[in-house]
């Protein structure tokens, strides 16, 4: 089989359920396992990057107002390469290339490709996904050892939130997500379900649903115990750049957990923004976080 992937998680998943070597294309995101690095990029960023977090927020913003694409898909190499599996995905018009562009990109191709779209919104969703992927491509067995395995970390972790009907976690600090700095946006779908496994409780956050804007007056009135920031598509040095301009904001530095050093900048990028098997490792970064009661830079 030839599987082009136009998602970082995709591309995350096919390797680790060992068909990283039928994987034929990526996206210019694609950046593990280092392997998937030296492969062919089908897509790139639609004009100019901007750099600080608000100025994303309104090219974002203007992009999707306008209905234009933030990224650029290679037709011809697409065509190229011949797929048989194209596996993209509709959940974030943010996140990848839409779904549009590439069902219409397929229908011209010579090879007829499956087009598969992703569509994770919870944890269990994206196990689900991994043997759903497994199984499609002839990975199955491979796919249900890898998520027998990261149910397992998961469970070592401890049990849910006594909110959602399981015993009190262990430590239960209020904990604010940021999955956005400038304007702050809560933390959705899959993310408030690692704070809770972590031992900690979300707060303003959407649980299975998109992520939400906030406002600052919201957050104060929350108090959180500990923050954890972690924007969407972010590195670890860009999430900490963020951190610092929000120095200027009043109202976060007016934060107890701010001014306690109660904050965890996290490579959103590789931990939280991806629904793949780091999930489960961002939940255990999260959780060894709690139990030290320290900074950490994940």
């Amino acid at each position: 089989m030839r599987i082009v992937s136009l998602l970082p998680s995709a591309t995350e998943i096919l390797f680790e359920i060992g068909a990283g070597s039928e994987v034929v294309g990526v996206t210019h995101e694609c950046d593990h396992p280092s392997e998937a690095l030296k492969l062919p990029k089908l897509t790139s960023a639609s004009g100019p990057e901007p750099t600080s977090p608000a100025e994303i927020d309104r090219h974002v913003r203007a992009a999707v107002h306008a209905g234009s694409s933030l990224y650029y898909l290679d037709t011809e190499l697409l065509d190229q390469l011949n797929p048989d599996l194209i596996v993209t995905q509709e959940l974030c018009p943010v996140c990848a290339v839409s779904y549009d562009i590439v069902t219409s990109a397929a229908k011209r191709l010579r090879s007829d490709p499956r087009v598969v779209s992703l569509e994770p919104k919870t944890l269990d969703d994206v196990f689900r996904t991994i043997r759903y992927l497994g199984k499609i491509t002839n990975h199955g067995e491979r796919a249900d050892v890898v998520v027998t395995g990261l149910e397992a970390r998961v469970r070592s972790l401890g049990p849910l939130d006594s909110a959602r009907g399981d015993k009190t976690s262990a430590r239960g600090d209020k904990t604010l997500v940021l999955e956005w700095t400038d304007p702050p946006m809560s933390a959705g779908h899959w993310i408030p379900e690692l704070v809770e496994r972590a031992g900690g409780r979300p707060v303003l956050a959407n649980p299975g649903a998109n992520s939400q804007r906030l406002e600052w007056e919201a957050i104060a009135a929350a108090q959180p115990d500990a923050i954890i920031v972690a924007p969407c598509g972010f590195d670890l040095a860009k999430t900490t750049r963020a951190i610092a301009q929000l120095k200027c904001v009043t109202e976060w530095s007016s934060l107890a957990a701010v001014r306690a050093g109660r904050i965890l900048a996290l490579d959103g990028n590789a931990y939280l923004s991806r629904p793949g098997p780091r999930l489960v490792e961002a939940a255990e970064i999260i959780a060894r976080w709690y139990t030290s009661g320290a900074e950490y830079a994940g």
